[in-house]
């Protein structure tokens, strides 16, 4: 089934409602409502699930501005730059399919950490996908592109 495999899930956060700092897990779960766990499970399907790339905390560093991972609200980190995929494009990841379901547009809040961000970022923080087959998505899975 997978065509092209494309990167790989570097690290995996989920948000809580106990903490505003994102917490860091080994494995998540997901279904066709969202993230397990996450406090935006079950929200907006459309926006349930977001996906960085290593490229935009690349971009941040190279203009000295130091963010760890988790900050730009991700849910997967992966090492592969899927921006300018179309809507509807399908990735495998783990026993997961998910679905490109919109580009994320940057939140003003990150000015806090630096001014320069929401600038820097504009479309370049993520994209937003749905999970059209559940499952567990593991740190260290490959990523395929359908």
């Amino acid at each position: 089934m997978p065509n092209k495999k494309v990167g790989q899930i570097l690290k995996l956060f989920i948000s809580t409602v106990q903490s505003s700092q994102r917490v860091e897990k080994s494995v998540i779960a997901l279904d066709e409502l969202g993230v397990i766990g996450d406090k935006f499970y079950n929200k907006d399907n459309a926006r349930s699930i977001l996906l960085t790339s290593t490229d935009s905390y690349d971009l941040i560093k190279s203009y000295d501005i130091d963010m760890p991972y988790g900050y730009l609200g991700e849910n997967l980190l992966i090492d592969y730059n899927p921006y300018s995929l179309p809507i509807g494009t399908r990735l495998k990841i783990g026993d997961t399919i998910l679905e490109i379901s919109q580009n994320c547009t940057i939140c003003n809040h990150l000015s806090v950490i630096d001014k320069r961000i929401p600038k820097l970022l504009k479309d370049d923080r993520g994209i937003f996908a749905k999970a059209i087959q559940g499952g567990e998505i593991s740190v260290g899975d490959d990523i395929y592109l359908l």
